[in-house]
């Protein structure tokens, strides 16, 4: 099974921005920032502070999902 990524808007220190992950990604990202009891927005934010400058917004979201649900992180 293929699922294209889909653009979402997120909201980065007052600036809109979007980002395109597959719905898996987006999920899992979304129930993460729920279960900390945090808005996407602002797990977004902790995520863009931490990624490298080289590695783009959505690819840091991805990895930091890929850790949680391995139990490396968030």
């Amino acid at each position: 099974m293929t699922d294209r990524p889909a653009k979402h808007s997120l909201t980065l220190h007052g600036h809109r921005t979007s980002v395109s992950l597959e719905t898996a990604f987006w999920t899992g990202f979304c129930d993460i920032a729920k279960a900390q009891g945090v808005t996407i927005n602002a797990l977004a934010a902790r995520i863009d502070a931490g990624r490298d400058a080289d590695s783009g917004l959505a690819s840091a979201i991805r990895i930091f999902v890929l850790n949680h649900y391995r139990g490396t992180q968030g």
